[in-house]
C-alpha cells in the first residue's frame, strides 16, 4: 500500500494520518480511516491497537504539547507522508484527555503569569518613564530660565516617549547632554511658536522654512535664557 511503510521513528509509537482516507483496518474492516496504525504492513485503527481513548493535540503549540505528553502515561506522535518533499512530517500527538485538560491548566497558569509580568514590567517602565521626564524638564529649566513650567514639562513629555526615536531616546538625551536638551527646545519652539508648520503646508522646502523662523526661534530662546523673563 503507498504511503503505508512505516516512517523512521526514534522510538515511541507512531500514527499515521493517511493521505487518502479510503483505507480500512485489517480486523475490524471498518474506514474510512482517519488515523492509523501500520502492523505487519497493514493498516489497523486506533481503536484495535488500544489508542482509541486518545484525542489529537495538532502542532503549533509547543509548550502544551511537551506538558500533554509528560501529563499523559500513554501518547503516540501522528505523522502525514508528503508526497512533494518525500517524508513524513509531525503533524500533532494523541495524548489521554484528561491530560490534556491538565496541560491546558498549566498552560493557562503560565500565561496568567505572563500576564502578572507584563503589567508589573509596563508598571515599572512608566515609572521609569516619569522620572526621566521629570529630569528632562528640570535640566529644560536649568539651561532655559525663563521657559515657562507647562511649557518644559510638554517639551520634556513629546521628546522623551518611549520608542519614539525622538531627541530624549537617543544617547545623547538619555544622557541629558545640553545639545540634546537645546535640540528638543528648538524643536518645540520652532512648532508651537513659529509658522514654521504653515509654511511647510504652502509647499516651502524645509530648509528655506527653517531659514525664514530662525530668527523668531532665536528671539523666544533669548527670552528664555535670561533668568526673570516673561512667562508665555
Amino acid at each position: 500500500m503507498a504511503g503505508l511503510a512505516t516512517p523512521p521513528s526514534a522510538g515511541g509509537l507512531l500514527v499515521i494520518q493517511p493521505v487518502r482516507r479510503e483505507k480500512q483496518c485489517c480486523a475490524c474492516r471498518r474506514g474510512p480511516l482517519s488515523l492509523l496504525v501500520v502492523e505487519d504492513g497493514a493498516p489497523r485503527c486506533l481503536d484495535c491497537v488500544d489508542l482509541g481513548h486518545l484525542v489529537f493535540l495538532p502542532r503549533g503549540d509547543t509548550a502544551l504539547t511537551r506538558r500533554s505528553r509528560e501529563e499523559s502515561s500513554l501518547s503516540a506522535v501522528v505523522v502525514r507522508f508528503n508526497r512533494r518533499k518525500g517524508r513524513y512530517e509531525r503533524q500533532g500527538v494523541l495524548v489521554e484527555e484528561a491530560a490534556l485538560a491538565r496541560a491546558e491548566e498549566r498552560c493557562l497558569a503560565d500565561a496568567e503569569a505572563r500576564r502578572r509580568r507584563r503589567a508589573r514590567d509596563a508598571r515599572r517602565r512608566a515609572a521609569e518613564d516619569v522620572r526621566f521626564a521629570d529630569a528632562f524638564a528640570a535640566e529644560i529649566r536649568r539651561l532655559f530660565p525663563g521657559c515657562p513650567d507647562d511649557r518644559a514639562r510638554a517639551i520634556a513629555a513629546h521628546a522623551s516617549v518611549r520608542g519614539s526615536g525622538r531627541v530624549g531616546r537617543s544617547a545623547a538625551g538619555r544622557a541629558l547632554t545640553q545639545r540634546a536638551l537645546t535640540y528638543a527646545v528648538v524643536a518645540a519652539v520652532r512648532h508651537v511658536d513659529t509658522p514654521y508648520d504653515q509654511l511647510l503646508m504652502s509647499g516651502v522646502p524645509r530648509y528655506e522654512a527653517r531659514r525664514r523662523i530662525a530668527a523668531g526661534v532665536e528671539t523666544v530662546l533669548r527670552g528664555w535664557r535670561s533668568v526673570g523673563a516673561e512667562a508665555g
